[in-house]
Formats: structure tokens, sequence, C-alpha cells
């Protein structure tokens, strides 16, 4: 059986990395913030990106750990089934707990890599950060001095195209799609949904609150993500 997972923040929550777009999120309470993570201001604004490294310095994603939903993806696959993992969050969690990289699709990237806008090169988040805690106040890149970035989509940049082509073949050609964590508002995540329905997959949605594409699941659970998913898992798995 071929399962397709997305995830969303709500994953993740349980491990203490918060949802920073959610009603309570941090860009809701402190709308400047979302300038740390906006491509344009970041890209004219030597102090935005040094906030914004710090921002990441002080991310609790650095001593997260999986947590029961993201192992019980990985016991799935164990099981036999053929797990794929489309998933929005940068925090490098299910690779943590075991699944794949290469059936991890991070839609929004990785925030522990870095990258340098101009030529390209790939170092660290952790390697950047060290140099603004030792007094540099904007890093550039070693190799060409442009400017560097972590390796995430921030608001303004397109996803890569490679990894959401790999995101729509596994909506389409999975038996059961589930969406947990997620509000299925952003695109062009949420499209997957209608993208796996519409092909004939099986359709449940793992969500504290409702999504738009709730009428379209078979099945909708409101239980807690940590208690869910195992459950859910365990229901997956192949006989």
């Amino acid at each position: 059986m071929k399962v397709t997972v997305l995830t969303g923040a709500g994953i993740s929550t349980e491990s203490g990395i918060p949802d920073y777009r959610g009603p309570d999120g941090l860009w809701h309470r402190d709308p400047d913030y979302e300038k740390l993570v906006t491509y344009d201001y970041y890209m004219a604004d030597p102090d935005i990106r040094r906030r914004s490294w710090l921002f990441r310095h002080q991310s609790p994603a650095w001593r997260a750990e999986p947590n029961a939903g993201h192992r019980a993806l990985v016991e799935l696959a164990a099981a036999g089934a053929d797990v794929w993992i489309v998933t929005q969050n940068v925090d490098g969690l299910h690779q943590r707990a075991g699944s794949p990289p290469e059936r991890v699709l991070e839609l929004h990237g990785n925030m522990f890599g870095a990258v340098c806008t101009g030529c390209g090169t790939r170092s660290t988040t952790r390697e950047a950060i060290d140099r603004v805690l030792a007094g540099e106040h904007d890093p550039s890149c070693l190799a060409c001095g442009g400017i560097l970035k972590t390796a995430t989509v921030m608001f303004g940049q397109g996803l890569d195209p490679d990894v959401l082509e790999g995101a729509v073949d596994a909506a389409h050609e999975c038996e059961v799609f589930v969406a947990v964590g997620t509000s299925l508002r952003v695109q062009p995540a949420a499209s997957l949904v209608r993208l796996a329905a519409g092909a004939g997959a099986r359709l449940v949605i793992v969500n504290g609150e409702a999504t738009p594409y709730d009428h379209l699941a078979d099945e909708v659970i409101r239980e807690p993500i940590s208690r869910a998913l195992p459950e859910l898992a365990e229901r997956l798995r192949p006989a």
C-alpha cells in the first residue's frame, strides 16, 4: 500500500516547536518578525539578515526531539507500507525519527542548511550563526561574497520545482493520503489534498481545527496527533 502523508506545523508543536503562522503564532503577535523570513526584506537589509540569523539561533528546533507522530510513520514504513512524506516543516524531525531522507519531500526546505543566493554554494546554518555570534554583522558567502540565507523557502520565493513535482507524483499515485497538523490553507501544498482525492485515494485529515478540505475526507480525526497518528498507522499496516 502506498501512503502519502502531508505534514504541517501541528505535528511538530508537540515536540516544542511553535506554529508561527497560527492564530496565536509569532507572526500574528508581532508581524514585524515576518520580515525576517520574507525574501525581499531579507535581501535588501543587512540588519534584517542579522536578526534572521539570531532568530534561527533561538529556534527550539535545535533541541527538539521527534514525537510519537513522527515515529509512527517510521514504524508504518517498517511494517511494509510504501510511505512518502511531504512536509511543510523545516525542522528535520521526520529524518531524525528515522524516515529515509529520500522519502521526505521538504516543500519549504530545511533550516539547518545555508545557501549562497549568488553562487549557490552550500554550507550550514550553524556556521553562519557562529560567525554572527563571533561579531560578523552580516556573514557573506566565503566562496563569492554573496548573501547567505538558510536553505528554506522564504515568503516571496517559489518552491523548488523538483521537490514540488515529487510531491505531486506522491499525491497522485497513493492509495491513502493523510494530511496531518496542517490548516490546508497554504498553497500549493493544500492542493495536493484535492489532487489525491481526485485520483481516487482515501483521504484522512488529522487536525485540531476544521480545514477547507474536510468535506472531501473519508475520515476526519480531531484527536491530538501524538495519539491519533500511531492509532491510524496501526490501522494502515499492510495485512
